[in-house]
């Protein structure tokens, strides 16, 4: 393997190496078919074969219930902050979201398009630094649904457990699908765009329970419609072809690895290595309540933010790439998603403790 950065970067994020490998191969020649992936046409049955084991892997890994249907989408997760609302929320009708940070105030406004939104729970003068717990919200029973996102990318935050709430669960899992085991079939629809965890950007999966595509008001434009690409097994249009190709390889990846539950086990102790070091020393301040830390992204600050500037950019220069933190939080941040190696968290936890050494 040649030398590579260590990408912290929250997304695009780190693949495995050998499907990158994989990969350029099948751009140029797939299979020794003297044609490149990306100019196979989609309705080919070598491509349709493609598509059919990307699904086929990850029903088994997630272990998906076979009344859900599985969407593979273009316009990344954020045209789902309108198509969930737009598909399952009529002017009339009410849903209660929790706004947990920036993906969720997103999804909040395209919301109020459609439908009346109930915000049960905020923690944004707080600067978002936790997620709720069951006890610290409501849900009307007249809520059609109840909508989160399970892991927080800017601020650092994740829920440890999926809310226990009377109500049809609907997550953003853009930034932790495929890092711990979930229970799908407690969930009316989980969306993720592709680029953290499971393969490039420009594919977004859709888990949705098959009863609720009917739910979808006749004015919605049919490509907007779940209903519409859930009969056509998302191929009413050409699908992002290179994307779910690269899904497919990944989720092979992972069941080589030892599956979701293996991946559980890395991801912890990643993290749990990069949070000791960050709590050895008050040099470094986490942004998120230690019950709410994220296992994907690690959030800190250092004592200015002149340290901080400085941290990143020597860091950059020792091959730890994207610590810089998002532009509305400030400070740092480790994206440490599935792919990403222990190894890379070793070597930050290495530098974290040398310039404290040189600058506390």
């Amino acid at each position: 393997m040649p030398e590579r950065i260590f990408n912290f970067a929250a997304g695009p994020a780190t693949l495995p190496y050998s499907v990158l490998e994989q990969a350029a191969k099948d751009i140029v020649n797939f299979n020794d078919k003297g044609i490149g992936l990306i100019e196979m046409s989609h309705r080919s049955k070598e491509f349709v074969a493609v598509a059919d084991r990307t699904e086929a892997l990850l029903r088994e890994l997630m272990g998906i219930p076979a009344n859900y249907k599985v969407l593979f989408l273009q316009g990344g997760a954020s045209t789902q902050f309108f198509m969930v609302p737009m598909n399952l929320l009529g002017p009339d009708q009410k849903a209660t979201y929790l706004n947990t940070g920036t993906w969720s105030k997103k999804a909040i406004k395209e919301a109020r398009l459609f439908g009346q939104v109930e915000v049960a729970w905020s923690s944004e003068e707080q600067n978002f630094t936790r997620v709720p717990k069951d006890d610290e919200y409501t849900v009307a029973a007249d809520s059609q649904y109840l909508y989160f996102v399970t892991n927080n990318t800017i601020y650092g935050t994740q829920y440890p457990a999926m809310p226990n709430k009377d109500a049809l669960l609907i997550a953003d899992m853009s930034s932790d699908i495929l890092s711990r085991p979930v229970d799908v079939s407690r969930f009316g629809l989980i969306f993720a765009g592709a680029q953290k965890n499971m393969g490039p950007a420009g594919v977004t999966v859709v888990i949705i329970r098959e009863d609720l595509l009917d739910r979808v008001p006749a004015q919605v434009p049919t490509m907007l419609k779940y209903k519409t690409h859930a009969e056509k097994d998302s191929m009413f249009n050409t699908p992002p072809c290179f994307s779910l190709y690269c899904v497919g390889l990944v989720l092979q990846w992972l069941k080589d690895l030892g599956g979701v539950a293996a991946i559980e086990r890395l991801n912890r102790d990643k993290a749990a290595l990069l949070y000791q070091a960050m709590d050895s020393t008050d040099f470094y301040r986490g942004h998120a309540d230690k019950d709410s830390r994220s296992l994907m992204n690690v959030t800190f600050n250092l004592p200015t933010p002149e340290l901080e500037a400085q941290f990143v950019r020597e860091a950059t220069a020792a091959g730890l790439d994207g610590l810089k933190g998002h532009r509305s939080v400030g400070g740092c941040r480790a994206s440490i998603y599935n792919a990403f190696p222990r190894e890379g968290v070793e070597r930050l936890v290495a530098f974290m403790a040398e310039f404290a050494k040189k600058n506390g």
